[in-house]
Order: C-alpha cells, then structure tokens, then sequence
C-alpha cells in the first residue's frame, strides 16, 4: 500500500510539473475569447449570437490543428521515451507543412463565402452581416492557426510545456489589448467593433505560429525540423490525428443543427449558451485540458519506454486527480454562476438564460474530469478511435437526439436541453472508460513503434 501510494506521488508530482504551463496557457488562451465575448457582449446580444455563431466555422482550423497536433504529441512522446529523436523531428516537420497546406483552403472559403455561410444557420440578417466580417479575418489566419498548434502539441510531446506557455501567453495578450483597443476603439486607436475583435484574433495567431516555428528552429528548444524521408511515418501521423479530427468535428457539426435548435428558443437564448460555454472553459477549461496533454505526454513516453503497466497506472492517477479538482471546480460554477454571468451580460432575459447553462456546465464537470485524462491516455497511445467513437455517439445520441426529442418533440422546452448536455458528457466517459480498460492500446503503441523503429534511419 505505501509503496502504491509512492507511486501515485510521483505521477501527481509529474503531472503538476508538466500541467501548471499548460494550464497558464490555456488559461489565458480561454481569456482570449472570454474578452471577445465580453466585449461583443457590449454591442449587444446579436453581436455575441454573431460570435458564436461564426466560431462555429471558426472551429476548422481549431479541430485541424487539434488533430495533427495529436499525432504530433502521440509520435513526439513516444520517440522522446525511446530516444529516437530523427524520427521525433521528421514526423512533426511533416506534421507542419501538412498543417499549413489544410489551411489555405480555409483562407479562400472566408474571402468568398463567410456570410453565406452563416446564412445556412438561420440567423437574422444583422447577426448574419456581423459573423460574416467576423468569420472572414478569422479564417484568413487559419494556416497560422494550425501551425500554432501543431508546434504547441510537439514540444509538449518531449516534456516542454513551459516554451508553448510562453508563446501562447505573448499572443493572447496580443489578441486582447488588441480586441479590447480595436472592438471598443480606446485612445487613438479606430473602433472597428466586431471587425476589430476578428482583426485581433487574426494579428495574434500570426505571431504565435511565427514564434513557434522561430522556437522549434531555434537551439533552445530539443525539437528541430528535419526533412521527411519516411512515408511509415506520414500514414502513422494521418493514421493518429484523423480520427481526433472527426472526433472534434462530429462534435463542431452537432453544433450547427444544436444552436438552430437554441434559435428556435430565441437569440437570447443562443447568446446565453455560448456565455454558459465561454464561462465554464475559462474555469474549467485550463485545468482539464492540462491533464488530458499531461495524460498524453506520460503515457506516451512510459510507453515508449517499455512499461505499459506503468503507462496504464499513471493513466488511472491522472484521472483520480482530475476528477477531485473538476468536482470542486463544477461546485464553485454552480455556486457562482449569477455574478459570474453578470460580467458578459446585462440583458435581463440573457442573464437568467446564462446562469441556467452555466450551472449545467458545473454539473458536468464530474464527467469532464474523467473523460479528459482518460482520452489523453489513450491519444498519447496513439488510440485516437476511442475517443472519436465516444464523442460521435454522445454527440448526436444525447446533445442532438434527447435535447430535441425531450426539449421540442416532449415539450419539455429547456431543460430537456440541459439534460441532453449533461447525458451527452456522461456518455463520452462511460465509452473512453470501457476502452481504457478493456482496449489493446498499450499493444497498437508498441506496434507502432516497432514499425518506426525500423525506417528510424
């Protein structure tokens, strides 16, 4: 027993040391679009419905980038426990340039079509003119976005978590003097209102990817770029990252036809989710989001090094630890959510809208703090399946298909919607829980490997 306890020490020691940078980070990276909901929230809830909205799209490059970087961080944390850095450098060199090149698509659809694409949603006309100028600038950033955070995942993959900490901090805060300076036009600088917000978003992911790269060149970091010679390793990284593509894109698509349901309910409504959304993931989202990299980066390198008892044992420490710190977390979201609320809002019908949605989100966090370590294990594994098949079918089972049935077909109004998100969640870890421990990832990573190891050269 003292000697399992040891153990469990050591992983949460470990844990700390790699989360309190991503945690920073993700803190002032969530602090970023909380600012811009704020002050869109000061124009009027249109403005923050038209934000929203546009993050819908927004959203591409953000699952791109989440994607590749999880082939990155699962190839980056292995080879680093192996000690196979060329192969480490060629798979995120590759990772890079196949990140970039999604992104320019992305650039052309947002010159051409941002406002016909927020017309899809059925917004009204003033919501729909505002997300498309929105929607425009950030797109026009998107391969800058990618390579963000490509870059991020693959020094995390190698236990520097501080290098993207810093990076990401110097862009946030780029992006919400900006947003602040340019959407509300303080001093001399011009009010451009919601172009304004887009513009900043735009500037600051420019400066992250240049950072990033600047930092992966550079000496300082143990990560350098190296040509691809190995097509093994370009089937392992799509291998890996396109199903964490489809799973955040299963959950990014249920949100077109969820918030044209919240729609249904009125534009108070729409605003008020996004304000419940954008409030839990500036409280919750850095601490959860630290311990699935942090998941992914043990169980990656222990995996690398030959011990996947280990691998499975750190697994279950990271989630008891997240699951204890996201509980207190969702108590407080509860506890807090009216003054909370009243920083976004000062519509009557939106506060009280806005308050329900963040005490369903402070529910859910139970499940936040198991779902999150438990698929970050199995990501840093290199089992991306798992957590797609838990987040496609709770998505469209729970957060589409019981929020609608009990909330319009029932009658049951909202908060059939608010039993729909929490069973949406429920479904997500009680999956992932089934694969951790009943799954062969610990065997599909050494497989892997092994393949790796022979074009390593």
């Amino acid at each position: 027993m003292a000697d399992r306890s040891e153990r469990v020490r050591r992983v949460w020691r470990r844990t700390f040391s790699l989360s309190w940078p991503i945690a920073i980070q993700q803190t002032f990276n969530t602090l970023m679009r909380t600012v811009d909901v704020i002050v869109t929230g000061l124009f009027s809830p249109a403005a923050v419905a038209a934000v929203g909205l546009a993050d819908l799209y927004a959203q591409l490059p953000l699952r791109i980038g989440l994607g590749l970087g999880t082939g990155a961080i699962a190839l980056s944390s292995q080879d680093t426990g192996r000690g196979a850095e060329t192969t480490r450098d060629r798979a995120i060199t590759q990772a890079f340039l196949i990140g970039f090149l999604a992104g320019v698509p992305l650039v052309v659809a947002g010159l051409a079509i941002s406002e016909p694409l927020i017309a899809l949603l059925g917004a009204e006309p003033a919501v729909v003119e505002m997300a498309g100028r929105y929607l425009a600038l950030v797109f026009a950033a998107a391969p800058m976005r990618i390579v963000g955070l490509v870059g991020a995942r693959s020094l995390q993959g190698t236990g520097d978590t501080r290098t993207p900490m810093v990076v990401n901090g110097l862009a946030n805060a780029i992006n919400i003097a900006a947003t602040v300076g340019l959407g509300l036009g303080v001093g001399p600088l011009p009010d451009l209102g919601i172009v304004g917000v887009g513009l900043a978003t735009a500037v600051s992911r420019t400066v992250e990817a240049v950072a990033m790269t600047a930092a992966i060149a550079s000496e300082r970091t143990g990560l350098a770029f190296a040509r691809p010679r190995s097509l093994t390793i370009t089937r392992q990284l799509v291998a890996v990252s396109l199903p964490n593509f489809a799973e955040g894109m299963s959950t990014s698509l249920a949100n077109f036809p969820f918030n044209a349901l919240l729609l249904t309910f009125g534009t108070e409504v729409t605003a008020a989710y996004h304000i419940g959304r954008r409030i839990y993931q500036q409280f919750a989202g850095p601490l959860y989001r630290s311990f699935n990299v942090a998941a992914s980066v043990i169980v990656g390198q222990t995996l690398g090094d030959g011990r996947p008892d280990d691998a499975r044992f750190a697994g279950l420490a990271i989630a008891a630890l997240s699951v204890a710190t996201l509980s207190l977390a969702g108590l407080g979201l509860v506890v807090g959510a009216m003054p909370i609320a009243r920083l976004f809002t000062s519509d009557a019908a939106t506060l009280a809208y806005a308050v329900d949605f963040a005490r369903v989100f402070g529910v859910s966090m139970v499940f936040f703090g198991l779902f999150f370590p438990i698929s970050g294990s199995l990501r840093g594994a290199s089992d991306t399946r798992t957590p797609f098949y838990a987040r496609f079918t709770g998505t469209f089972g729970f957060m589409l298909g019981f929020a609608y049935l009990a909330g319009v077909t029932l009658g049951y109004g909202l908060p059939g919607v608010y039993a729909g998100i929490v069973l949406t969640y429920a479904w997500w870890t009680l999956v992932v829980a089934v694969g951790f421990a009943w799954g062969d990832w610990a065997e599909t990573a050494a497989a892997m490997m092994a393949k790796r190891a022979e074009v390593s050269d």
